[in-house]
């Protein structure tokens, strides 16, 4: 299965309303959330006179304090899914959070190598995902989570180092060996996981879901692949039962994390 078509084919099915959170304006984000309105209904949240200035011509719900009616319009379901935008991430997520009685947050970003190959990557919050419960917890949720757009996932579980490394380094070592209990735990669980140690290329030819030795390593490929490599990011869902995409500010189009919004939706929910 075509992972990026069957995600295009089920956010135009499902034309969600999209609500995007407008801290800083800028026009790109504005333009690209124009560019996506033929995978959702989109509405823009913040400053009315700053937004409606661009000469946009999308939604906009005025507000002085985006981060909190963002996350309340999601709440509430007056939006079936909500985009960070250029919103800050301490800040909504930890309204997110205690609106939605989250003791933790978990997230999975979808990527896409500059060869067109997409993948799944987790963990992508530097807090995220640094233990073997945390993995195999964040693998659990993203199984259920992405089982909404239709896909088995298929892991790559890295760690530091190659298998020969070990007794090198004790921070390699002890990659070397939560990945193995990682691998060995996930399949226990049902989960189709396999122990690729140090070699993502070998992962990305055939896995779709990779999982990093940490937070911060999963952050670093992102930013690598996305603002370096000529990769493209569409988003990180927060796995939680309504649709929040957290986004980079950096990242200026937000399209792709639109689209995928809209695929997540899931009516009833």
């Amino acid at each position: 299965m075509n992972i990026l078509s069957e995600i295009k084919r089920k956010a135009k099915t499902n034309h969600a309303r999209v609500g995007v959170g407008i801290g800083d304006i800028s026009e790109k984000l504005i333009r690209s959330a124009e560019k996506a309105t033929e995978y959702a209904d989109v509405v823009f949240i913040g400053d009315e006179e700053k937004i409606r200035a661009t000469g946009t011509g999308i939604d906009i719900i005025h507000s002085t304090a985006p981060s909190k009616a963002l996350v309340e319009l999601l709440y509430t379901g007056e939006i079936n899914g909500a985009i960070r935008g250029t919103l800050s991430a301490t800040k909504t997520l930890s309204i997110l959070k205690k609106t939605f009685g989250i003791g933790k947050i978990y997230r999975v970003a979808l990527l896409e190598t500059a060869g067109g190959i997409p993948f799944f990557l987790a963990p992508v919050g530097i807090d995220e995902g640094n233990s073997v419960d945390g993995k195999i917890e964040m693998l659990k949720r993203s199984v259920e989570y992405i089982s909404r757009l239709g896909f088995e996932l298929k892991v790559g579980v890295l760690s530091g180092g190659r298998v020969e490394d070990r007794g090198r380094d004790n921070t390699v070592d002890l990659t070397l060996d939560v990945a193995e209990s990682v691998t060995q735990i996930a399949n226990e669980f049902g989960i189709d996981a396999k122990n690729y140690s140090i070699l993502i290329e070998d992962a990305i030819r055939e896995a779709n879901f990779i999982m990093a030795p940490d937070g911060i390593s999963g952050n670093l490929i992102f930013r690598t692949l996305v603002f370096l490599g000529g990769g493209h990011g569409y988003g990180a869902p927060v796995l939680m039962e309504k649709v929040f995409v957290d986004t980079s500010r950096a990242r200026g189009d937000y399209s792709k994390a639109i689209m995928l919004a809209s695929a997540l939706f899931k009516p009833g929910v």
